[in-house]
């Protein structure tokens, strides 16, 4: 067992703390990962309110990259040395989804069987299974996925969330190709990231859709064509001009693509009224447990066509998808680079949440 310090937050909408915890040995399917860098999620947040659950205290952070350390018996997939971006679905390959071929969508993804703990013993609930706000973690063996090891950390260890929910949304669950007009509603670090993948795939036109000014013009860095402010004009109308059909078709337009990346009940009504005739909206802004569909009659769900899905963690599967995306970024063809605002320490987390709010980064990281 070792003593690190690490994140904690201890009760309820109480500010976060440097405290030291205890890091058991890794058993059986673990390992313990020296971490390097560490994004500060608003997951993170969601947890430290009681947003997720109530298993205090958490134990926060979960899009990290770093270094194994050490693993349990019978760990074969990584040794210690490796370079590993972290991951919260360690697949368990036996289900139904495994067992169809579908494993981003199993049912029984795993965590490390044992607990990390305060100094008194106390059980610590890490964040997503992983708690990457400490200078090392205990996983699941199968959370580690090993990558180019000359990769920058802050940045590619930004696939373990936010930035790989927004690419996969778009590359994965829209199945956004060449030529594809696409509509990304909510330009934070997700809908950044969308954008970021619907133009690595070749989208033909990409708008984005905020109420921020500063937002919209990041957007178009990241592969935005066209920006939509949606405080002053109605963003359906907006993307429809912007999509419009052949004419004589006798529709109004639409993206073949709509990415709500907010989450909120008129978001989602937006994308579902944006999409052309059977253009898919895909929701990867996560909603919280009080929101409900909103208010559509069940005709213009019929007669649009089309599909309406769900994004979890970009439909990605980390042995797949995380090395590809970091050879990408090692090529100069993904900007991981352009995702993180600032670098901070352990101490900064508090203050880095006061940021978030103020919407003025799209990642602050944690490097150790």
């Amino acid at each position: 067992m070792q003593q690190v310090k690490a994140v904690v937050a201890l009760a309820k909408g109480a500010p976060v703390e440097v405290v030291t915890i205890n890091v058991p040995d890794p058993g059986p399917g673990e390992a313990v990962v020296k971490v390097q860098a560490c994004g500060v999620c608003h997951t993170d947040l969601h947890y430290r309110e009681g947003g997720i659950n109530d298993d205090f205290p958490f134990l926060l952070g979960h899009e990290a990259a770093g270094v194994v350390e050490a693993v349990g018996p019978d760990v074969t997939s990584v040794a210690p040395g490796d370079f590993v971006v972290l991951n919260w679905r360690a697949v368990c390959g036996n289900c139904r989804a495994c067992d169809r071929g579908e494993p981003w969508y199993c049912f029984a993804t795993h965590n490390a069987t044992q607990k990390m703990t305060l100094e008194d013993g106390t059980e610590l609930s890490p964040a997503l299974g992983i708690g990457a706000f400490a200078e090392k973690t205990l996983v699941a063996a199968g959370q580690c996925t090993k990558v180019d090891p000359s990769a920058r950390a802050a940045a590619v260890g930004l696939l373990g969330c936010g930035v790989m929910a927004g690419l996969g949304a778009a590359i994965n669950t829209g199945n956004v190709g060449r030529g594809s007009t696409v509509a990304v509603i909510g330009c934070g670090g997700v809908g950044m990231a969308a954008i970021a993948g619907s133009a690595l795939a070749g989208a033909a036109r990409i708008i984005a859709v905020d109420v921020d000014d500063r937002k919209l013009e990041l957007a178009r860095s990241m592969g935005a064509t066209h920006t939509v402010n949606s405080k002053e004009v109605d963003a359906v109308e907006a993307i429809r001009s912007l999509t419009p059909p052949p004419d004589g078709t006798g529709h109004e337009g639409g993206a073949d693509v709509v990415i709500d990346a907010v989450g909120r009940p008129e978001t989602w009504k937006q994308a579902f009224y944006a999409r052309d005739l059977a253009g898919t909206v895909v929701l990867v802004g996560v909603p919280t447990p009080d929101m409900k569909v909103p208010d559509i009659p069940l005709i213009d769900v019929f007669g649009r066509g089309g599909s309406l899905k769900s994004s979890w963690y970009g439909d990605c599967l980390p042995s797949r998808d995380f090395p590809m995306l970091v050879d990408l970024y090692q090529q100069g063809r993904l900007d991981l680079d352009a995702f993180v605002s600032e670098e901070i320490g352990l101490g900064d987390v508090e203050a880095a949440f006061d940021t978030m709010h103020a919407g003025g980064v799209l990642r602050s990281v944690v490097v150790l």
